[in-house]
């Protein structure tokens, strides 16, 4: 039995795929077995995998039909028996010293359940993005802000205790957010942690599935604030969201936000539809912040909406990053030529600060602005 088992779930990556898997093999830390999930991969993925693992044992190759990728990983967790096991995605690189860092320092901080790192951003052809993954405050973490503050950690350099994961219960039928929803339950069990050092390279390309378009955003708005949802009532010992297979393909079946908030209220209770919407509107917001894509005008219609069938909505905790969110969104669409937009979002009230702060971004050339801001600070 490996000390390590890691665990992947992949699809069609033919083009990085033993790239991937060097990494892995290459760590300092050498025992480990390597479980492979093909989620039905058309391409070329499977016979790359068969052929490293033919010069190395501690490969292990099983395929499925497509499922999805809380189906592989879920499929996966039977064939791992080692005491920790860490995840890994098929187009990703962990640097070689990875899995010696992680596994040291749950050896020496046995309240922690899992730990991750930092990473670096790749394009789909491996060059630098010039973007590190910043460390999260876990601590923070609160399911009932709006948006929730979520005890998120890297998951592809994700290494957990086997044992917690199982009484976790594993991944469940989320999509985008499966990763989110699984920290909340672990961090019911145990301490959390991101190690301060960059151990993995992250890919982002066109197939990643959170970077996509504006409906990816809606549908990582919902299930995210669902994920927290189901949290909130754990700490409240109510019962828990049912998380079914029909329920994640209705949801995902959408493409609207209003019609996936719909999908999403079939979830849960009448009482609980003042804050996920609350909390989805400012997720929604959140997002488009750091994803390169904006809320179209019928997003923009339900956030208005929310805001005057709910005017509670200004004494939840986070309300103030909610309206901050508003402002950063109008100033980008009126960099984007959506003054109109930008209006309905934030109102004439607040026009003409948007107005001035986007035309210091847009209009003035960034070696300026950095010397604005510089004397600013230093007169204040």
């Amino acid at each position: 039995m490996a000390q390590i088992d890691v665990l992947m779930s992949v699809y069609n990556c033919e083009k990085y795929i033993a790239e991937t898997l060097a990494s892995i093999q290459a760590q300092t830390f050498r025992d480990i077995r390597i479980i492979v999930i093909d989620d039905g991969s058309t391409d070329r993925t499977g016979d790359i995998v068969r052929e490293v693992a033919n010069k190395d044992a501690r490969i292990e190759y099983h395929r499925q039909e497509n499922a999805g990728i809380v189906a592989a990983l879920n499929a996966g967790l039977p064939f791992c028996d080692a005491e920790l096991i860490a995840r890994h995605d098929g187009d990703d690189i962990s640097y070689p010293d990875r899995f010696e860092k992680e596994l040291a320092y749950l050896k020496t901080h046995p309240d922690c359940v899992a730990v991750s790192g930092l990473a670096r951003h790749i394009d789909s052809n491996s060059h630098t993005l010039n973007h590190v993954t910043k460390a999260k405050d876990l601590s923070k973490a609160d399911p009932f802000s709006i948006p929730a503050n979520e005890p998120y950690i890297m998951q592809p350099l994700l290494m957990v205790r086997r044992e917690t994961l199982g009484k976790a219960g594993g991944y469940r039928y989320l999509s985008v957010a499966e990763d989110t929803d699984l920290y909340w339950r672990l961090s019911d069990a145990g301490q959390l942690h991101i190690i301060p050092d960059i151990m993995g390279d992250y890919r982002i390309h066109s197939g990643s599935i959170s970077s996509g378009d504006i409906v990816s955003g809606r549908q990582q708005a919902v299930w995210s604030q669902l994920a927290a949802l189901s949290e909130q009532r754990r700490r409240k010992d109510e019962p828990d969201i049912s998380f079914s297979r029909d329920s994640f393909e209705a949801i995902r079946s959408c493409s609207d936000l209003d019609e996936t908030i719909s999908a999403a209220h079939e979830l849960i209770d009448k009482n609980e539809y003042k804050w996920f919407d609350c909390a989805v509107a400012a997720k929604i917001l959140e997002i488009c912040y750091y994803r390169p894509y904006e809320p179209e005008k019928a997003d923009i219609d339900i956030i208005n909406t929310y805001e005057k069938l709910y005017p509670s909505i200004s004494e939840y905790k986070g309300y103030d990053i909610f309206v901050s969110g508003k402002m950063s969104c109008a100033i980008r669409l009126i960099g984007d030529g959506r003054v109109l937009d930008a209006l309905s979002l934030i109102g004439w009230l607040n026009m003409p600060v948007a107005v001035a702060r986007a035309s210091f971004r847009y209009l003035i050339p960034e070696n300026y602005r950095k010397l604005i801001k510089r004397f600013v600070k230093k007169i204040l």
